[in-house]
């Protein structure tokens, strides 16, 4: 929950009982006397708001209209993944209620929310940008094209675990909402192919963050429509995507600079070229790198997370290639960012700090 007043600025001390006062009530720091509830400015009580949970705003806004309204006009951000029953009717009552909210998150460990919830917050709640409905196994495609036409202004959309959604209702849901700059399809079998990633990569330009891990029926057809059409896109995990090939890798390469995490994990289908790929890029854009030397952030561009685990087809000299042209991945402990798990003739792959840390070990042997 987040109403952007300075929580500093409140003083529960300037609310005193003036009990010489004729009505008895709480004398404000400025004068003011609070004789009821409602008399408590809204400014103090959006301050107040701001001190506590998600729970305690819901309760709040039951004492009366005058807080009711105070909190729906200030409310921007609420979860309730706290509620571990009735969740559904928690979001009936309260999207009506709540429609300056921006940021909401309903993650449930058991399945609660159903599509008439998520299709009264599509039609309440306009100016949401980043909604959470992982885990939500009940939701079919009504709730997608709900928020396809209730939410248009959706920037962060996490879906996860949803597996009753279809490709086609992502596809209209992406030809909808062309904000999208972090999207969650972890686990979303039906829904993530390469139609539906054919339709994102033309309309959702501007994304940032895709999670397809599990999504095995994901092929090179959709990795490569993501890579040509969201040059900005700079974390992919394609963790378990197992019909992916080198030329997904090679696509993602050579159009999308910013990449910095690139998950590969049980993509056994990955071979040295891709590797190569990945490395060469790293150098084509010339331009860009000395830019990036000057201001003392070349180790900050590039990949900085690389998930090659399971990657069985791999060779040594392909992968320290990698991590050569790569200064931010690292294999040394406590910094691992480069992950090779389970592919034991990669052992002998180093980055560079773990290659100076044993030279001077070499010259500099403890006494």
């Amino acid at each position: 929950m987040m109403i952007g007043l300075g929580v500093e600025e409140l003083s529960f001390e300037k609310l005193m009982v003036n009990n010489n006062s004729s009505g008895g009530g709480c004398k404000m720091g400025g004068g003011g006397v609070i004789r009821e509830w409602k008399d408590i400015p809204m400014e103090l009580l959006l301050r107040i708001v701001a001190l506590v949970d998600d729970q305690t705003v819901i309760v709040a806004s039951g004492v009366c209209s005058g807080w009711r309204d105070a909190i729906s006009w200030g409310l921007t951000h609420l979860s309730l993944s706290w509620c571990k029953r009735n969740m559904n009717n928690l979001v009936l009552t309260l999207a009506p209620k709540f429609t300056k909210l921006q940021v909401l998150t309903l993650r449930q460990d058991l399945p609660q929310l159903q599509d008439n919830g998520v299709e009264t917050i599509a039609n309440h709640c306009h100016e949401l940008q980043d909604l959470d409905l992982s885990k939500s196994f009940k939701l079919t495609d009504c709730s997608l094209y709900a928020l396809a036409h209730g939410c248009p202004n959706l920037t962060k959309l996490n879906v996860s675990g949803c597996s009753a959604f279809s490709d086609g209702a992502v596809a209209y849901l992406a030809e909808r909402c062309r904000k999208l700059r972090v999207l969650n399809l972890c686990g979303c079998v039906k829904a993530a192919t390469d139609k539906a990633l054919k339709a994102i990569g033309y309309y959702c330009t501007r994304l940032q963050t895709v999670n397809l891990g599990w999504c095995d029926k994901v092929g090179d057809e959709g990795v490569m429509s993501l890579a040509y059409g969201c040059p900005d896109l700079r974390a992919l995990d394609l963790c378990g995507c197992v019909l992916i090939t080198d030329e997904s890798v090679i696509a993602l390469a050579n159009n999308c600079p910013h990449l910095r995490s690139l998950g590969l994990y049980f993509c056994q289908n990955i071979t040295d070229r891709a590797m190569y790929s990945l490395a060469q890029s790293r150098v084509k854009n010339k331009h860009e790198i000395w830019a990036s030397m000057k201001k003392n952030r070349y180790e900050d561009e590039g990949l900085m997370n690389l998930n090659i685990s399971q990657c069985t087809a791999l060779t040594p000299p392909a992968v320290q290639a990698v991590c050569e042209a790569f200064p931010a991945l690292h294999t040394c402990p406590g910094r691992h960012s480069l992950i090779i798990s389970g592919c034991l003739n990669l052992t002998s792959v180093h980055c560079a700090c773990s290659v100076q840390a044993h030279r001077a070990r070499v010259l500099h042997p403890a006494h």
